[in-house]
């Protein structure tokens, strides 16, 4: 929905709609919002760059790997579904702290499995913990900043993405470097630990102190619908499932943009092994430079770009983040290929820094775009079904990676197989590129016909 369109129907339910909280308490959620999502982004990591000494551990192969990193997504969006509906009737903030310490407990006992299905399940059990985040902080975000102002504090969220990933870089990369004799490390309680095994309990611990903030965090007013019933019908789940069939190319077009993000940005999960198979490169060695360049590069470019997106939606384009979307989609897909045709690693670095400005706009720009076409009714709803989609289908990027490894290219020449992902993910939201931004347009207008 474009920012006149609900500043349109905001108007006409003043006398029923509160004030926005002031600026230092949206701020204030939405940094405390940002850390969550930073803790979940180095749970969520940490594991990509600790593939090798667990397969030596468990003796798995490349598919095994692959569906092993795609765990997390799996469940993650189903759950997705659930939460969307609990969140826009349920107490949020609450929710975000049960959300935090479920998948901070799930990583600690990933760090404890003795087995690959006991592996598996507990990365399941991630996913079930992270998918209260993003629904919940969206929903807030929506009651908390008026429609002109919610691209920078959702970037500014975003960037927990390369921050997390950042972090979980520069501290797995750390603790390998400690434990690089071999040695185990001692933990009190968790006794003798294998160096993987320990980066995964350091890391989980945290968040269960972490969790309790939420309890004592003020929940936003929730803002009152700002299209017609006569328009969206309700804001039960299957009133959110009817407006998206009934503006599903518009939907399918779009998120497919994001999917293919999705699918690249999870398959770069066996980059450490890549770089080690490919180059030389040790996982610590790899994870240092990744962690270093995503801090370096990552916040600040999904900032400029919410900024962006903010300033062009203010001045009346109405598809804003769409274009920028879009801008983001070609940088993203040629830079995800060309790194590992490079002849040195310092080469595949230097076009992966672009690639990360790329995933970085997308993932900037995804959820303002979302919003756009979305009443506030079922946003939390929608916003739980677009996790599940894009999630589900990036899930698709590490699996696949892992097939195409072991039994096409040979596990040798993985990095065949990771060039290979972003092409075959590419091509579907290409073609539907021109007809998306057509009924884009379209959708806008029709939703600030029916707020006035």
């Amino acid at each position: 929905m474009s920012a006149n369109a609900i500043d349109d129907a905001e108007g006409a339910v003043a006398g029923s709609a509160k004030p926005y909280p002031s600026a230092a308490g949206g701020w204030f959620l939405v940094v405390m919002l940002t850390f969550a999502y930073i803790f979940s982004f180095v749970d969520r990591y940490v594991l990509n760059y600790l593939v090798e000494p667990i397969k030596a551990e468990f003796a798995l192969t490349d598919i095994q790997v692959g569906w092993l990193l795609s765990a997390f997504t799996i469940i993650y969006g189903f759950v997705g579904i659930f939460m969307g509906w609990l969140i826009d009737r349920g107490h949020r903030v609450w929710i975000v702290s049960i959300g935090i310490a479920l998948w901070s407990a799930a990583t600690v006992a990933t760090g404890l499995a003795k087995n690959f299905t006991q592996l598996f399940a507990a990365r399941m059990s991630v996913g079930v913990g992270e998918a209260t985040l993003s629904p919940a902080t969206f929903s807030m975000i929506g009651d908390s900043f008026p429609p002109e102002k919610r691209a920078k504090p959702i970037a500014f969220y975003s960037s927990a993405l390369p921050i997390g990933a950042g972090l979980a870089s520069l501290l797995t990369a750390a603790i390998i470097a400690i434990a690089s004799s071999g040695e185990t490390q001692s933990l009190p309680l968790f006794g003798e630990l294998s160096p993987w095994r320990f980066i995964l309990i350091v890391v989980g611990l945290p968040g269960l102190i972490f969790a309790l903030i939420f309890l004592f965090i003020k929940e936003p007013v929730r803002r009152p619908a700002t299209v017609s019933e006569e328009i969206i019908g309700g804001s039960s789940f299957f009133d959110a499932l009817k407006y998206i069939f009934k503006n599903f190319w518009l939907y399918f077009g779009f998120i497919m943009v994001v999917c293919c993000m999705t699918a690249i940005a999870y398959s770069q999960g066996l980059l450490a092994a890549t770089f080690e198979r490919t180059w030389g490169w040790p996982a610590e060695k790899y994870a240092l430079i990744n962690g270093i360049l995503l801090l370096v590069i990552g916040p600040i470019n999904m900032m400029i770009f919410g900024s962006i997106s903010d300033r062009m939606t203010t001045k009346g384009v109405t598809d804003a983040p769409l274009k920028i979307l879009y801008l983001g989609f070609f940088i993203m897909v040629p830079t995800a290929v060309l790194p590992y045709f490079m002849p040195s690693a310092e080469l595949a670095i230097v076009v992966l820094c672009l690639n990360t400005v790329g995933i970085g706009i997308v993932s900037a720009v995804g959820v303002t775009a979302l919003l756009a076409i979305t009443p506030s009714q079922i946003r939390g709803q929608v916003v739980a079904l677009y996790y599940l989609a894009i999630s589900w289908f990036g899930a698709l990027g590490p699996i696949a990676t892992g097939y195409l490894s072991s039994l096409v290219y040979g596990e040798e020449n993985i990095r065949y197989a990771v060039a290979t992902v972003p092409v075959l993910f590419a091509i579907l939201p290409f073609i539907l590129m021109p007809a998306t931004r057509r009924l884009y347009q379209e959708q806008i207008e029709r939703l600030n016909e029916g707020t006035r």
